[in-house]
């Protein structure tokens, strides 16, 4: 996958991408990201990127005609998805990630400030938010994304079960995990995973996964997929057949 990033701060970039799946995806040719200096597209001697917004208000808005030059020269050398990070955007999710890591070639735009000019919008394919909360730039979420996408690419994680297994890619929370020593602390692993019995090991860790879900993040299992034993479980925790607690 080839990845182009415009920003005002692309030096945000340089510690993520030379560590962990990131690192490894670059090492292995699965990932190649380019950075896009923000100002390099400005055609000011100050290189101003931002404005003051029309009609008053707080803050500086991110001016169109660099954005857009600098959106427009990705696409005279690539072909790529153009995603606007924006807290107006839609919520990545994980099934958004698997979509994206099909595409081979991205462009993700950071805003900064109070936002971006209207008009750069009707130069993106998407707009995208990490999540209900504000940060300074789309730096970070950017990051979020990436590092979302690459584990999903073959050769990037060591277990190539692992990306399928962990929270939702599977539509509900993760299972708990437990490792050495068998106690710490007088708190013991739970006898079932010292059993040696795969098929009650199994059983476990999906209801503890329904448990976990249907107590952190109920919405998600009005969508997830659940057989006639999920469901008779959840009956157990006190959670109705439409979906409301008992």
């Amino acid at each position: 996958m080839r990845a182009h990033v415009v920003s005002i701060f692309p030096e945000i970039f340089g510690s993520p991408l030379a560590a962990g799946p990131l690192r490894r995806a670059r090492e292995i040719g699965q990932l190649e990201v380019s950075l896009h200096q923000l100002r390099d597209y400005t055609t000011d001697r100050h290189a101003t990127v931002d404005d003051v917004p029309y009609g008053g208000g707080h803050g500086m808005v991110m001016k169109p005609e660099p954005l857009v030059a600098a959106i427009e020269h990705v696409c005279q050398i690539d072909t790529p998805h153009r995603i606007l990070l924006s807290a107006r955007g839609a919520p990545f999710t994980q099934a958004h990630a698997a979509a994206l890591a099909e595409r081979p070639s991205l462009l993700l735009v950071c805003g900064r400030y109070e936002g971006v000019d209207e008009r750069v919008r009707g130069f993106v394919d998407e707009e995208v938010s990490v999540g209900d909360y504000v940060l300074s730039g789309g730096e970070l979420p950017a990051l979020v994304i990436l590092d979302a996408i690459v584990r999903l690419l073959p050769g990037v994680l060591g277990n190539e079960a692992s990306p399928i297994e962990e929270s939702f890619a599977t539509e509900i929370l993760e299972h708990p995990q437990y490792t050495r020593p068998a106690e710490f602390r007088s708190e013991r692993v739970p006898d079932v995973l010292l059993s040696g019995d795969h098929a009650a090991i199994a059983r476990w860790r999906r209801e503890q996964a329904l448990r976990a879900t249907w107590e952190r993040r109920p919405d998600l299992l009005d969508t997830a997929r659940l057989d006639d034993g999920d469901r008779a479980f959840l009956r157990s925790l006190g959670r109705r057949e439409d979906g409301a607690r008992g």
